[in-house]
Order: C-alpha cells, then sequence, then structure tokens
C-alpha cells in the first residue's frame, strides 16, 4: 500500500483542525508535521482552492473556517461505545446543516452505530462523514460477524439471501426486548441511497429506483457489515414524512405498511412458481396491516405460487391486506385467478 502524503493526510482530520484552530492553523500544521511555514501555507492554499477552508480577516492575521466541503472519522471500540455521545461530540458540530437533513442524518448515524453496538459481535468500527457542495455522505463499517450471517444464524433461516429479504420487509430484528427492528427499513428510506455490504453480498435501496437491489459476491465485503448513506443537501425530506409513508397516521402511529420487492424472493434465475417460495415470501406478513407487494421485474409467477400467496394465506389473514402493484398481464392473471375462488357468491 502506497504511503499517503502530507497532503492526503491533513484531508482526513481537516475539519476538525480548521474548526480547533482558525487562528493558528499555519503553526497547527508546521508543528505537527514537522514542516516549514512555507509548505504549511501551500497545503493551506490548496485547501482553500479546492474548498475545504474558508479565509477572513487581514492577510496577515487570516481566521480560517470550515469551507462547503467538510469531512470528519472516527474508529471506535465498540465496547461501552454511546453512539448518541459519538454523534454530538464528534461528528455533529463540524457539519452545518439544514433542520431535516440533520435530524436524518443525526437518525442515520445513530441507528447504524447502534447497531453495530448491539449486534455486529465485533471489537471495532469506523464511522466516515464527508460533505461536497451537494451530497453529504456517511460510512459506518465494523468488525463484526456480518449482518445477514448474523440473521441467518439467529432466525435459523437456511440461506443467507433469505436474511436479506426480510431485512427489506422491516420489523426485523434479532433482539425484539431491546429493537423493534424498524432502524433499518426507516433509514434506508430516508437517504437517498442506502446500501449494506456483509458476508459477500450487498443490499441498495435508492429513491430514485423502484426496486431494492440485491448483488452477491461483492468484493471487499466479507467480513463485517459497511452500511453507505447518501442524501442531497437540498433535499425537502423529513424524517415525519418517511414514518407518514408506512403508518395509519393521524389515527394510528404503528408501523403498519411495508413495500415487499418480490425480485428479491427470487435467488439466481429462478421464477417464482412453488408454494414453498411463497410460504418464504410471507414471513412476519402479520406484523403489518398492509403489505405492498411490488411485482416490478417480474414477468410471470406460477399457479402454486400465486395460490398459496393471494388464496391460502389471504384467506387465512383476512387482517393482512395484500395489495400488488406493477404486475404484468401474465402475472395479473394469475392473481385474478387465485382471488376468484376467495370470493363467495
Amino acid at each position: 500500500m502506497a504511503k499517503l502524503s502530507t497532503y492526503d493526510v491533513i484531508l482526513g482530520t481537516v475539519t476538525r483542525d480548521v474548526i480547533n484552530h482558525p487562528r493558528d492553523l499555519t503553526r497547527h500544521y508546521v508543528e505537527h508535521f514537522s514542516i516549514s511555514r512555507v509548505a504549511a501555507n501551500k497545503h493551506i492554499q490548496r485547501l482553500e482552492t479546492e474548498g475545504w477552508i474558508a479565509r477572513s480577516g487581514p492577510s496577515t492575521h487570516p481566521v480560517f473556517s470550515p469551507g462547503y466541503k467538510r469531512r470528519v472519522s472516527q474508529v471506535y471500540s465498540l465496547n461501552g461505545l454511546e453512539e448518541d455521545v459519538a454523534w454530538g461530540r464528534d461528528f455533529s458540530p463540524f457539519f452545518s446543516l439544514t433542520p431535516n437533513i440533520q435530524s436524518i442524518v443525526n437518525h442515520g448515524f445513530t441507528e447504524m452505530m447502534n447497531n453495530a453496538v448491539d449486534h455486529s459481535g465485533g471489537e471495532k468500527v469506523v464511522a466516515w462523514m464527508d460533505q461536497d457542495e451537494k451530497n453529504l455522505h456517511i460510512v459506518i463499517s465494523d468488525d463484526g460477524i456480518g449482518i445477514f450471517a448474523k440473521i441467518t444464524n439467529a432466525l435459523g433461516l437456511p440461506d443467507m439471501r433469505q436474511a436479506l429479504f426480510e431485512l427489506s420487509k422491516g420489523k426485523l430484528t434479532t433482539d425484539p426486548s431491546r429493537h423493534t427492528g424498524e432502524g433499518v427499513f426507516f433509514t434506508s428510506r430516508m437517504f437517498d441511497t442506502y446500501d449494506i455490504s456483509a458476508n459477500g453480498l450487498q443490499f441498495n435501496h435508492s429513491d430514485d429506483s423502484p426496486n431494492d437491489l440485491f448483488r452477491e459476491e461483492m468484493a471487499g465485503f466479507v467480513n463485517g457489515t459497511t452500511v453507505f448513506m447518501k442524501i442531497e443537501l437540498s433535499s425537502q425530506r423529513t424524517a415525519a414524512d418517511i414514518y407518514a409513508q408506512f403508518t395509519d397516521a393521524p389515527e394510528d402511529y404503528d408501523f403498519s405498511k411495508t413495500v415487499v420487492p418480490m425480485k428479491l424472493a427470487r435467488y439466481g434465475n429462478e421464477q417464482l412458481v412453488s408454494r414453498s417460495q411463497a410460504k418464504r415470501l410471507i414471513a412476519r406478513f402479520d406484523r403489518f396491516k398492509i403489505v405492498i407487494l411490488d411485482f416490478n421485474d417480474i414477468q410471470e409467477i406460477g399457479q402454486a405460487f400465486a395460490d398459496e400467496l393471494f388464496r391460502v394465506y389471504a384467506t387465512a389473514h383476512p387482517e393482512v391486506e395484500l395489495i400488488p402493484i406493477h404486475m404484468t398481464k401474465p402475472v395479473e392473471r394469475m392473481w385474478l385467478r387465485a382471488i376468484s375462488s376467495t370470493v363467495a357468491f
């Protein structure tokens, strides 16, 4: 691995440096890196040109402040870590965000850090936050067992890909006494882009895509769990907006609705044809009042699959409303065939 240049090292701490040393930034770099004043000033000029710092005051005694680009990172021991303290002490003070973005970023950071603390079984977690003129990015990466392996082992699932699918539904937790299972679901929808990479698998939710994505064999993310989150700084989205989409507010503030991407119910190139596939799909549907089944990218389904889902399950659980969307004509025909036998004349 190539050794980082002094400037690259400076970029890792520049936002903290400029806040902690607004009037003596040059001297700080001279002393910290054992470099000349001329070299320190060159680095500072480059930081200013690239947008990492801003200069005010007289040229002989400048005052520096953070620019539109900001970056903060920190490595923590998971033992005894309090995510709200990490946020309030090490990250929040160094970013200037609108109230709605501040609320979303606070939520995402603390929820994902708490998951690492309570579920990863690891020793360390790295938190990284970066802002440019348009977007804010967050990375939370631990060295634990990996979220998909954790869920698979805790729930006795046959395949880690099933763990990924269950996670996408929401209300999934391996520790119900301490967690509701809502953190990942709501966080993924607050951000423009949300990724979890672990155990050679990757889950992605993007605000501009109708489907959650699932990928296998993601090199470099076999051990531990890494979460990526991105949001536009100009976004008008609020946390309250997201909660309202999946509750019956104002009458009911329970997490009562979920969207299930049917594409994730497939493994590899298999088609949705069997009753066993449908039974895997409907696990934990009874925790919701409304389940929206998104058939985007599903061209057809089998009779047995449709019957198990829309007749057998629907008849046994009338309190759960199944709403299929984005159906092709072949899928719609199977849906109509299944529900027609449930209609009493």
